[in-house]
C-alpha cells in the first residue's frame, strides 16, 4: 500500500550510529525510503520503493504459522509447500507479523518518524558527533524524495550546530536541490555514467538534471565530495573513468572524488523483498582496476580513495 510523504513525517528504514564511511567523522546515518532510480546494482534496494514492505527469509521460517494469524489484511498464507509467501499488494506494512515471528524471519523496511522524534534520536549521539568533529548524513534512498521534511530537518540540525550532509544522486527538480543544498554543510554527490544513453538504461533515468545540478552546486562553490560507483562491465572502462575526471576538474571548485567498489550486499535483500529479478549479480571490480580509477582522478588534481 502506498503511503503519501508529508512534512510531518519522514519514511525512513533505517539510522545507522557510528557511521564513519558517510562524511567526516562519526556520523548518525539516517536513510529515507524511496528513490526515482532503479539501479541494476543497487546496494539498498529496500529503499527504492515509497512504501514500507516486507523481507522475508524463508530458510529460518520456523511454520508456526503465527504471522498468518495476526495479519489483519490476510497478506500472508500458506503456500503448498508449506513456506509463508506475502501477497505484497495487500501488505500495508503495519508491522504485527514482524513483532510476532519468533524466528526473526519477517523485517520491516520502513517506519514513518517526526522531526521531533528525530531530532531526539540524533541528540543521543551528539557526544560522539563532537568528540569526533562527525554529525548526521541523510542517505537513502534519495533522501530528496521527501524534499520539506529533509529540508526542515537540515534547518534544525544546523541550528543546533550539528554538521550535516546530504548524500544524494541530485535527480530532484532544482528549486528542491538548491534549498537543502544550501541548507547541508556538505552534500556527496554520486555520479554514476557520463553517457545519458547509458543512464538511463541502468537507472532507468536520464543524467541531464543530475549533472545539471552538479554545475549549479560547484559553480555556487559549495562543499562537495563526489562518490562514483565503480561497477565492472558497466562504468568501470578507461574512457569512462577518463570523461568522469576530465569533466569534474573542468567544474572547477571540487577537491574530493571518492570511488565505491561495487559489492554484492544488495543481493541478498533483493531476494528477501522477491525482486531479485530486477537487479544485476555482477563481478567485484579487481584490485588493479580499483587502482587504476583512484590514479585517474589523482592524476587530474583531485584528493581521492576507496570507499565512503
Amino acid at each position: 500500500m502506498k503511503e503519501a510523504y508529508n512534512r510531518m513525517n519522514a519514511l525512513i528504514f533505517d539510522i545507522k550510529r557510528y557511521a564513519v564511511h558517510d562524511g567526516p567523522g562519526i556520523r548518525t546515518a539516517i536513510f529515507f525510503k524511496g528513490c526515482p532510480l532503479e539501479c541494476v546494482w543497487c546496494h539498498n534496494p529496500e529503499g527504492i520503493e515509497t512504501f514500507s514492505e516486507l523481507l522475508h527469509r524463508p530458510g529460518i521460517c520456523g511454520r508456526c504459522y503465527t504471522c498468518l494469524n495476526v495479519c489483519p489484511r490476510d497478506a500472508l498464507r500458506k503456500a503448498d509447500s508449506n513456506t509463508v509467501t506475502i501477497v505484497r499488494e495487500l501488505c500495508d506494512g503495519c508491522g504485527l507479523c514482524v513483532e510476532a515471528c519468533p524466528c526473526d524471519a519477517l523485517q520491516l523496511a520502513g517506519r514513518q518518524v517526526s522531526l521531533r522524534a528525530l531530532l531526539d534520536e540524533i541528540e543521543r549521539d551528539r557526544i560522539f558527533h563532537d568528540q569526533s568533529c562527525g554529525g548526521v548524513t541523510l542517505t537513502g534512498g534519495e533522501p530528496l524524495l521527501q524534499h520539506e521534511f529533509v529540508i526542515d530537518l537540515l534547518k534544525e540540525l544546523r541550528r543546533s550546530s550539528i554538521h550535516s550532509a546530504l548524500d544524494t544522486s541530485g535527480y530532484a527538480p532544482e528549486d528542491q536541490f538548491r534549498l537543502a543544498a544550501l541548507e547541508s554543510d556538505v552534500i556527496l554527490y554520486d555520479l554514476k555514467l557520463m553517457n545519458d544513453e547509458q543512464h538511463r538504461q541502468v537507472t532507468g533515468v536520464s543524467n541531464k538534471l543530475i549533472i545539471n545540478n552538479l554545475k549549479w552546486a560547484a559553480n555556487a562553490g559549495l562543499d562537495l565530495v563526489i562518490r562514483i560507483p565503480l561497477i565492472p562491465g558497466i562504468n568501470d572502462s578507461d574512457a569512462e573513468i577518463r570523461n568522469k575526471a576530465e569533466f569534474l576538474a573542468d567544474l572547477g571548485n571540487i577537491r574530493s572524488v571518492n570511488i565505491l567498489p561495487y559489492h554484492r550486499g544488495g543481493i541478498e535483500k533483493a531476494r528477501r523483498l522477491e525482486r531479485f529479478s530486477r537487479f544485476h549479480e555482477l563481478e567485484v571490480p579487481s584490485e588493479e582496476k580499483l587502482n587504476m580509477a583512484l590514479k585517474v582522478f589523482r592524476d587530474h588534481g583531485f584528493e581521492t580513495k576507496s570507499g565512503g
